[in-house]
């Protein structure tokens, strides 16, 4: 988010007679101000990498769920560019290659098992989670569903407010965003989804559910919105989910919303 613009106190007039420079000292000016131009480059500099990657001064961190691909590990990779502290909770059966290099901490889990989601929080200080989760376990139980509401109902307990779901557009009252050839094909899907949703809608925290559209892995677009029209769909990359999701996550305004995420 760009700095507020700072306001500048103007310069009382004075009436003293200017002093007039004696040559030997114009060199020592010129220089001077050749001083200033690189100095005022040099801030410049400083404030446009700050413009993309804000640094983060805070201590707590985010807890993140499904964040070994897809738009957890893009969001992962977002925020600890920022200089924010990151946990996120992995299976050991997990790929956790990629995940590393972003600095993250891991804690070993599944979150189909409430107990060691209940461990991942207590785990570290935490102001927001994030979930990403999606998939089928092999016990038959829902990541999109079950592992959601073992998330949720663990924030709670934690007296983490802050939640972040990642949906899918189709989902609950955008289910004319979707032709129908596609809820047939994700019929399961969409229902698990929504039963996560509903958990969420019902609960104490500070929700934003976001619902992307058809994922691709394009690099991320300045065209990528939230948008609140329940009939908004489309296609949208990982990347731009990830950025969409950070620029809200500390967002008060986004508080108990529920977004399509698209690109226009």
């Amino acid at each position: 988010m760009p700095d507020k613009p700072g306001i500048r106190a103007q310069g009382e007039r004075s009436d003293e007679p200017r002093v007039r420079l004696l040559p030997t000292s114009r060199p020592v000016l010129a220089a001077m101000r050749r001083v200033a131009l690189a100095l005022g480059c040099l801030a410049a500099s400083f404030m446009a990498v700050g413009a993309d990657a804000p640094a983060y001064s805070g201590s707590a961190g985010v807890l993140v769920f499904g964040g070994t691909r897809g738009v957890g590990l893009e969001t992962v990779r977002l925020l600890r560019a920022q200089g924010q502290p990151v946990t996120v909770l992995v299976r050991e059966s997990s790929e956790t290659a990629e995940l590393k290099t972003t600095g993250a901490t891991l804690v070993i889990g599944d979150a189909l098992d409430r107990a060691s989601v209940d461990a991942a929080f207590a785990a570290g200080n935490y102001r927001a989670a994030v979930s990403t989760l999606s998939g089928k376990g092999d016990n038959g139980r829902y990541a999109d569903s079950d592992g959601n509401i073992n998330v949720m109902d663990a924030a709670a307990a934690a007296g983490v407010k802050r939640f972040i779901l990642v949906s899918s557009v189709g989902v609950g009252d955008s289910k004319d965003a979707l032709p129908w050839i596609a809820h047939l094909a994700l019929k399961s899907f969409l229902k698990h989804k929504g039963m996560a949703e509903d958990h969420l809608f019902a609960s104490p925290l500070d929700y934003t559910v976001i619902r992307p559209g058809n994922l691709n892995n394009d690099e991320a677009s300045e065209q990528a919105i939230l948008t609140e029209d329940r009939s908004a769909g489309g296609s949208i990359s990982r990347r731009s989910v990830a950025r969409l999701l950070v620029e809200v996550l500390d967002d008060p305004a986004s508080y108990r919303k529920v977004y399509a995420a698209i690109d226009r």
